[in-house]
């Protein structure tokens, strides 16, 4: 968000804004990072700090060291970013596109809920519900086909939910706490490998006649208020050839 202080270390600053230039490819493969020197008096920082960061970058498959020559930038790996990190995205950030992504094909609709979702979303088969959905892409090609399940009440508070556009003013689950009153409590998530379907085909752009045989990843997410209501339920259809990653700090 605008203005908003960032809080973390040193290393972590580094470590995220070359992570930021590479996924947008302003520094492309095969390119050399900054020396160590030159980094430690740019961010002025010490150089162990910047070592911190290189590592980082490191372990994360974006860079490697050359002996003799210097670092060197990766093509770097292309994870999917799942409903639940945007979330997370969306709250830190005022964003939910991760590095280097856009998204497109914004489509909502009032339609029956289907079986599944009315139970993700404690209502009847066949209630009404605003179907929101969208691509996500990386220079790439397809991050995510992401699709939110909502209950048609909280359209009549936020119209904007029920048309075809992407949001302004913060993300569905932003919108719909503000409107109400009631903050996120909590979440579920599940991750799983699905076979490539028809519907999965044409939802990834693919050619039918020339499909990938490898499984993608399908990941749900399902958002609780401080009520108890289920407010969201979020499907996210990972492209082909990509994987589910996440990080989070060990605390001794």
């Amino acid at each position: 968000m605008a203005g908003q202080a960032d809080n973390r270390a040193p290393y972590a600053r580094i470590a995220a804004h070359y992570a930021e230039l590479i996924a947008s490819g302003e520094l492309q493969p095969g390119t050399l990072m900054p020396s160590i020197k030159n980094l430690s008096e740019e961010w002025r920082v010490s150089t162990a700090t910047v070592e911190k960061a290189l590592r980082k970058l490191r372990n994360d498959g974006l860079i490697r060291g050359i002996h003799g020559i210097g670092t060197e930038v990766l093509d770097p790996p292309s994870p999917m970013s799942s409903g639940s990190q945007r979330q997370d995205r969306g709250r830190r950030t005022g964003s939910s596109w991760g590095d280097g992504e856009r998204s497109d094909s914004h489509q909502a609709s009032v339609v029956p809920a289907p079986a599944d979702v009315a139970q993700a979303l404690d209502v009847q088969p066949g209630s009404e519900v605003v179907r929101r959905s969208r691509v996500y892409r990386d220079r790439h090609g397809i991050v995510a086909h992401s699709t939110s399940w909502i209950p048609a009440r909280y359209a009549q508070l936020i119209p904007q939910l029920a048309m075809s556009e992407r949001l302004t003013g913060g993300t569905s689950l932003q919108l719909i706490s503000e409107a109400t009153g009631h903050p996120i409590s909590h979440r579920i998530d599940t991750a799983s490998a699905s076979r490539l379907t028809p519907e999965y085909v044409e939802l990834l752009e693919l050619d039918p006649d020339d499909t990938p045989a490898d499984p993608v990843v399908v990941m749900t997410a399902k958002f609780v208020d401080s009520e108890g209501n289920v407010v969201e339920y979020g499907v996210d259809l990972g492209g082909p050839g990509r994987t589910w990653r996440t990080e989070s700090e060990v605390v001794a």
